[in-house]
């Protein structure tokens, strides 16, 4: 905007000095010219030639030009570039014609002489009411036009400087108005971040104080609010368990008193879905601590992380009549994590696939270079489902028709991802005639988070593999 204003002022304004300047120097000449001819009036006579000599030599600085004086035939009486053409005959120049007949001109033409433009000024000498002489006074155009330039080169000079200013009080403006903004926007991503210690400087203008301090009351409530309901859900599970550890234990001793197979088998029934109701207390606990816990990570193998729980859910899965395998797709590598928060990840992702697979099926656990993933052959995900069954309590069609559970379990295994880089996402078998899911966690690359990079990026994802045979 500052240049858009300098050039719109300083483009006319440029035009307008070039003018006044070439008309300035046509009028000093015009001016200079009339004042040595009112002064030679006197001197034309041959004991004042010294005296004529210097009105020429003195007058010429000021025009930066030359000076000329002819008597009445034209001929050089005096010269401002010295005595070697004095006596020579100038009647054929146009200009001076004009002097000697009583005219002032101005003219400008070709000299053949210098091969150059000049601007020619002559005026007459006059004596007793009639010319008796000459002066013209020459000026080389480029002279002319040089004074032009260096006028303008002031004026590009002074717009040069004017805009530099403008510039450097346009960057400490901006800082003074952009500062705060900035800090508050480092703040707000502290806060985005779940730092929600973080508060905002009061600083700036009254509006950007008024911003910060409206900032600050609501990162004060959020932090009230989310701390409540975390202690709610703390104080609920830990409230919680007693009775339902003492429901279990009176389950059992009734199933160990009564011999009826009918009532052993509801009892059986009843103690699943006290177990069932204890697994939902723990995962809205470990919900309700995702944000404020602070576990120490540490390298871990993904290959042997993957073995670990394919090992863990084997016995479980063969009740079912479903097998659980391992299978590498080259050197997995590893990550930086708690290794307790991976285990429980992948025992979400394990214990869901068992639950959801048929039987006389296959469980795949796949370990590959930033990523494990977890394959079955069960119902599958609808295609409009697989970003809602990340929701709390959400189960989907397939859910909803299956096994029992709590709808927690995914959401609490992206919220355990998420803290370590991670993700989860979920994809059907490319060959959908066989139905079933393929949940993969992706694994930032393993490095310590106080030397290494901490941009948490993730690495791409992999071409899938090809499905092994089914059992």
């Amino acid at each position: 905007m500052l240049l858009l204003a300098i050039v719109a002022f300083g483009v006319p304004l440029a035009i307008n000095l070039r003018a006044r300047v070439n008309a300035e120097v046509r009028t000093q000449a015009r001016a200079q010219a009339d004042l040595v001819a009112a002064t030679a009036a006197d001197l034309l006579g041959a004991r004042n030639r010294a005296a004529l000599a210097t009105l020429a030599r003195s007058g010429a600085p000021s025009t930066r030009g030359r000076i000329v004086i002819t008597d009445a035939r034209g001929r050089i009486l005096a010269d401002s570039n010295g005595p070697r053409e004095l006596g020579t005959s100038y009647a054929s120049r146009p200009e001076v014609q004009a002097a000697l007949h009583g005219r002032q001109v101005q003219v400008q033409r070709y000299s053949r002489t210098l091969e150059a433009q000049l601007l020619a000024t002559a005026a007459p000498i006059i004596h007793d009411g009639r010319p008796v002489g000459a002066v013209r006074v020459t000026q080389g155009v480029a002279s002319v036009q040089a004074a032009v330039r260096r006028a303008e080169l002031g004026l590009v000079l002074i717009a040069a400087i004017v805009l530099a200013l403008g510039l450097a009080a346009g960057v400490v403006i901006a800082r003074q108005i952009a500062g705060p903004v900035q800090r508050l926007q480092r703040v707000a991503r502290r806060v985005s971040g779940g730092d929600l210690a973080a508060r905002a400087q009061l600083e700036g203008s009254r509006e950007q104080r008024s911003l910060a301090g409206s900032f600050n009351e609501m990162t004060e409530r959020i932090s009230r609010l989310l701390d409540a309901q975390r202690q709610f859900v703390a104080d609920a599970s830990h409230q919680l368990r007693t009775p339902l550890t003492a429901l279990r234990l009176r389950l059992e001793e009734a199933q160990a008193e009564l011999g009826t197979p009918a009532a052993a088998d509801e009892l059986e029934a009843g103690i699943a879905e006290v177990d069932r109701l204890a697994t939902t207390v723990d995962e809205l606990l470990v919900l309700s601590r995702a944000g404020e816990r602070r576990l120490e990570g540490a390298r871990v193998d993904l290959e042997e992380l993957a073995s670990a729980s394919v090992d863990r859910w084997r016995r479980p899965a063969r009740q079912r009549q479903i097998a659980v395998v391992h299978v590498t797709a080259g050197a997995a590598g590893a990550t930086w994590a708690a290794r307790s928060d991976l285990d429980r990840i992948l025992d979400v992702l394990l214990e869901n696939a068992i639950n959801y697979s048929p039987g006389h099926t296959t469980v795949q656990v796949v370990s590959a270079p930033g990523w494990i993933e977890v394959r079955d052959r069960g119902a599958g995900i609808d295609a409009d489902e697989r970003d809602l069954v990340f929701a709390r309590f959400s189960r989907g069609r397939a859910g909803r028709e299956g096994p029992p559970g709590s709808g927690l379990g995914l959401s609490m295994a992206q919220e355990l991802a998420r803290a370590w880089g991670a993700a989860l996402t979920i994809r059907p078998h490319d060959d959908d005639d066989d139905g079933g899911t393929i949940v993969r966690l992706f694994l930032p690359a393993a490095q310590d988070p106080a030397v290494g990079d901490e941009s948490g990026a993730l690495p791409a994802v992999n071409p899938p593999l090809p499905s092994l045979p089914r059992r």
